[in-house]
């Protein structure tokens, strides 16, 4: 007789650190941030739309916090928050939260929801509160091209979630 699956986590609660989870957070941010580059930097342009700049935004806001970004700080910055940070948040925020106060919500929902968050932290709290530019960028076209490249970014990371989670 095969042993019974172990039950998945409830979204609501917090997930156990462990050497699998450190791979998944990896993981979703790597096909995460792979997507929302893709987009962003080649297929909205591709199409005529405005073409995502997220390494120098980075590299702004590194000037402004620590008062000097070397080559290459951008890149970095914006790659690790693709990598460890924004799924962090994901898995440690963004679920847990939903599990409690919406827990009928589907999880691509929830993921929608915290795309556009992220949105507005990059393009309001990073772009405008800590480097200076209006808010949103001035609602330009690039704007929007960020608005859908997190919420695909949310999306990819939370399916990548999802998925090793049901392994």
């Amino acid at each position: 007789m095969p042993a019974a699956a172990a039950p998945s986590p409830s979204p609501a609660a917090l997930p156990a650190l462990d050497l699998r989870l450190l791979t998944t957070l990896l993981t979703a941010g790597a096909f995460a941030t792979f997507a929302f580059d893709l987009f962003g930097q080649a297929l909205s342009p591709l199409f005529g739309f405005a073409k995502l700049a997220p390494s120098p935004l980075a590299a702004a806001s590194m000037k402004v916090l620590f008062g000097w970004s070397g080559p290459g700080v951008g890149s970095l910055v914006h790659y690790m928050t693709g990598l460890l940070a924004y799924p962090v948040g994901w898995l440690f925020i963004a679920r847990p939260l939903a599990g409690r106060l919406t827990p009928r919500l589907p999880w691509f929902g929830v993921a929608a929801v915290y795309g556009v968050g992220l949105w507005v932290f990059a393009l309001y709290v990073m772009a405008h509160l800590v480097a200076g530019n209006p808010p949103f960028l001035g609602f330009a076209g690039i704007a929007w091209v960020a608005l859908w490249g997190h919420i695909l970014f949310a999306l990819v990371a939370a399916w990548v979630v999802e998925i090793r989670e049901r392994a």
